[in-house]
């Protein structure tokens, strides 16, 4: 089982993608009990707007659309597409780095695929603290 990176339509190369991959692999085990096959795929905004449109028939951008492919009890496997436009703005919005706001939604993709849910207010309470976590445990 592997994590890799790649690009859709930008130019971009995410810094520590080893760590990224070890950290990503190792919390999923932790969390889950299961190994992680992940591909990450960064894009524009247009290009994910346009998978939101084919694939989910929402008409607005968003800065990740994780794609669950296969699910067993011992394995993820997955696709996560993270579009670096919405990334940059979020950051200002949120005034964050660029570099944290990346991790955390790459690791809210993951968390998504091990069971933490974002629709009501308490889902949401729990995954920012999550988030929170895996970014402070990321960064020590």
């Amino acid at each position: 089982m592997a994590v890799s990176f790649h690009n859709a339509d930008v130019k971009f190369t995410l810094p520590d993608k080893p760590k990224f991959k070890t950290y990503l692999t190792d919390n999923c085990k932790r969390e889950s009990g299961k190994s992680l096959s992940l591909s990450v795929i960064f894009c524009s905004d247009e290009h994910l707007l346009g998978i939101n449109r084919q694939f989910l028939q929402h008409d607005y951008y968003t800065d990740i659309i994780t794609f669950p492919l296969q699910e067993t009890d011992k394995k993820i496997e997955a696709e996560l597409y993270i579009s670096i436009d919405r990334v940059a703005d979020n950051a200002t919005k949120q005034k964050s780095t660029f570099e944290q706001e990346m991790q955390r939604v790459i690791f809210h993709g993951v968390l998504h695929l091990i069971g933490y849910k974002d629709k009501s207010k308490k889902d949401i309470q729990v995954m920012r603290a999550k988030e929170d976590e895996w970014i402070a445990g990321f960064n020590q």
